[in-house]
């Protein structure tokens, strides 16, 4: 896809998208902040010759946690991560040296979605029946967006999610058969989490929410 067909296709997208956070720069690969690009593609060509975008998240320094939190890749260099949500999958492209780092989980895969907003990280949580996906969000994501976002996954889940069969290093702790993993289950033996961790896990101010209401975790 030329520069021109991805930067037409990229407004089109944007004017069609229900939320504002669907932007062309971001799309096109052309924001102020990323001379270079966030990544070596723009995101518009990485989406299918039908699929609308709907909502999109981004971050500079962190790209998705694949099963813990710890297990984050990160882009490289001046790069960073865009996370797209459009009407069949969560699609997260993290910037690499040499070449984009992507990530898809299909709407139909998925068996809740949350979020969890603090004052050192936002993270947007994808779970599927055996893995669990942590999508990083600079921290001044507005919750609003991260709610609806979250809301508009959850209206396209399956009654019965199937299993993303990528080995993709997602798989979730299992404890007498049932997913587990270290936030939800402190009891539980895990990799002791990182300096970054902990000081989200510490952060006073830090809320998980599931379909915009706080979760109460005081029963765990």
């Amino acid at each position: 896809m030329s520069d021109g067909t991805a930067l037409d296709r990229a407004m089109t997208l944007a004017e069609m998208a229900p939320h504002p956070s669907v932007t062309v720069g971001v799309l096109a690969g052309r924001e102020e902040s990323f001379p270079d690009g966030r990544l070596h593609d723009p995101p518009v060509t990485h989406l299918d010759g039908t699929e609308a975008p709907a909502y999109v998240l981004t971050n500079g320094k962190r790209g998705i946690g694949l099963g813990t939190k710890r297990n984050t890749t990160k882009p490289a260099g001046d790069r960073g991560t865009v996370v797209v949500v459009t009407d069949r999958r969560t699609l997260c492209l993290v910037g690499g040296d040499d070449e984009d780092t992507a990530v898809e989980v299909p709407h139909d895969s998925v068996v809740a979605a949350a979020y969890r907003t603090g004052l050192f990280a936002t993270r947007f949580v994808l779970r599927t029946p055996r893995k669990q996906y942590h999508c990083w969000a600079k921290r001044s994501t507005d919750e609003s967006l991260l709610a609806a976002a979250a809301e508009y996954v959850e209206d396209r889940t399956a009654e019965s999610p199937e299993e993303i069969e990528a080995d993709d290093g997602a798989n979730q702790l299992t404890y007498r058969g049932r997913p587990v993993s270290r936030e939800n289950h402190p009891g539980v033996p895990d990799e002791p989490p990182s300096d970054d961790e902990r000081r989200d896990d510490e952060d006073a101010g830090s809320q998980t929410r599931y379909r915009g209401k706080q979760v109460d975790r005081s029963g765990e």
